[in-house]
């Protein structure tokens, strides 16, 4: 039996609600739109939590929008720039499971289409409800008949369609619970990317904070080899607020402390750090998820280089005290994680990579000495891999090696085990793109 995707749209494919957004565009020069616009989210937020019902919710909402088909060719631009980041960057998901990847939303076709179709979804696989309009193009009412106007539309929806299969539901809000408690789907994943409400995250399945989430505990083909949101990014200190957002942005799991306390000690992926917080020798020794350092003052008395090398903990710092360095070190974090660049790093070789395009880059971080990577190559030759580019860095006792391999070749974890076991391996990592 098949796997079917049942995909909500609004706060989930979108990062906003279509209906808001439509509200901000068709009331913009209405002299009590900010009015109007909090009775269509107050709407919004109450469907969403359970409180009132669906049609309640919509009937109110489309009645307040004074919106025509201009507004929606306004709202279509609007919405293709909106999409979530998580679902934009594993669009070829959406390729390779056309007939199954479906959206269910109480949102309207008109606006939905659009924006979903350019990432492989197909028509027929799009479920929504449609406006009416008058011979002037004005939005005047809804398709009634249409089960998903209704409340619980999404249940009555499948209930029709009787899909033969495994459903698995990804939404935001309380119609898509109701599938989960209806029977209907085996699991339902609540999408806290861009809202998490409580009434639903509590019934969920499991909490998936990005759709890379979603593919990676399903085992799913997927853009990055390991979800954001499960490495913990913690920063230490009085750190610029534009520093913690753009770590947050990327989609890290980000904490907030004073001092770098030692529970987070075995868990820590990355760490940004005020300038003035030295980091203890022995904590950064067992920090063994630990892979990149960024500190914003100079590292040099603060944090103990010889370790970072031992451990392949790529450390960028502030050395000249920049103002820009609270935007350019978190982003230089993020680049090393996302696409393995060291560029401006303070004890690595700087290597700036090209964008990674549908390969897998493994990335060998070890002991500079000799026949490295004889061995390095030797593996992947015994494995019948293709090299699609090669990269080799060196910098005092460390070597950064760097292999794009062919996105299509077949390989099993044998190849990437034999790559951690070769002599004086520091740190073995793949992404995936």
């Amino acid at each position: 039996m098949k796997n079917y995707y049942i995909i909500d749209f609004d706060s989930t494919f979108t990062q906003v609600e279509a209906l808001d957004e439509l509200a901000k565009i068709s009331l913009a020069d209405h002299p009590d739109r900010d009015t109007i616009y909090n009775q269509i989210e107050e709407y919004t937020n109450l469907a969403m939590e359970g409180k009132i019902s669906f049609r309640e919710s919509l009937a109110g909402r489309v009645q307040l929008l004074n919106a025509n088909k201009k507004h929606l060719d306004k709202l279509v631009q609007h919405l293709k720039k909106k999409v979530s980041r998580s679902f934009e960057r594993n669009k070829e998901f959406f390729k390779e499971n056309a007939d199954t990847a479906w959206i269910v939303s109480g949102g309207f076709k008109e606006f939905i289409t659009p924006v979903v179709t350019p990432y492989h979804i197909k028509i027929e696989n799009i479920y929504a409800n449609t406006f009416k309009f008058d011979e002037d193009g004005n939005i005047i009412g809804y398709d009634e008949h249409n089960p998903l106007s209704d409340e619980g539309g999404k249940v009555k929806l499948l209930k029709e369609l009787k899909i033969e299969g495994h459903l698995f539901g990804i939404g935001d809000g309380y119609s898509d619970f109701q599938l989960k408690e209806s029977g209907l789907i085996e699991k339902f994943f609540a999408f806290t990317e861009n809202i998490a409400r409580k009434s639903v995250t509590e019934k969920a399945d499991h909490i998936t904070p990005s759709f890379d989430e979603f593919l990676y505990v399903n085992d799913l083909p997927r853009a990055i080899s390991y979800p954001k949101n499960r490495i913990l990014c913690l920063i230490v200190g009085d750190v610029p607020e534009i520093a913690v957002h753009i770590l947050k942005r990327d989609g890290f799991s980000v904490r907030l402390k004073e001092t770098f306390e030692e529970k987070y000690t075995k868990d820590v992926g990355l760490l940004l750090v005020a300038d003035g917080i030295s980091i203890d020798d022995e904590q950064l020794a067992r920090a063994d998820k630990l892979k990149t350092i960024g500190y914003l003052g100079d590292s040099k008395e603060s944090i103990n280089r010889k370790i970072t090398i031992e451990k392949g903990i790529v450390v960028f710092d502030d050395k000249k005290s920049k103002k820009r360095n609270a935007e350019f070190i978190p982003r230089r974090m993020a680049d090393f994680i996302n696409n393995g660049d060291t560029y401006m790093s303070r004890n690595f070789p700087n290597l700036t990579l090209p964008k990674l395009s549908h390969a897998h880059r493994l990335l060998h971080i070890h002991q500079n000495v000799p026949g490295i990577m004889a061995q390095i190559n030797n593996v992947y030759a015994e494995n019948q891999i293709n090299i699609l580019s090669q990269f080799l860095m060196t910098k005092g006792d460390i070597g950064y090696a760097v292999t794009d391999i062919d996105i299509k070749m077949a390989y099993d974890k044998a190849l990437l085990k034999q790559l951690k076991q070769i002599d004086k391996t520091i740190k073995f990592r793949i992404l995936y793109k």
